[in-house]
């Protein structure tokens, strides 16, 4: 099961419930994926088909909404 967290334009947020432990979230978009780690530092998982800008970018949105949320 992978519950949307939220979208923006065309990035999809979410998680998968049953997968490892260490906290991060997966990012998918027509022209590609990624995973960020979340703890204990932030860091890029894993990339593929997404530029630096749409990292970026998908990166800068996530920081908002956690911020925005009390999350970080």
């Amino acid at each position: 099961m992978a519950p949307t967290v939220v979208r923006d334009g065309k990035f999809r947020f979410f998680f998968f419930s049953r997968e490892e432990e260490r906290i991060h979230i997966h990012v998918t978009h027509p022209d590609g994926e990624a995973k960020f780690w979340l703890t204990p530092d932030v860091a890029l998982a894993m990339s593929v088909g997404l530029s630096a800008l749409q990292l970026r970018d998908a990166w800068v949105f996530w920081s908002t909404v956690t911020t925005r949320s009390g999350l970080s």
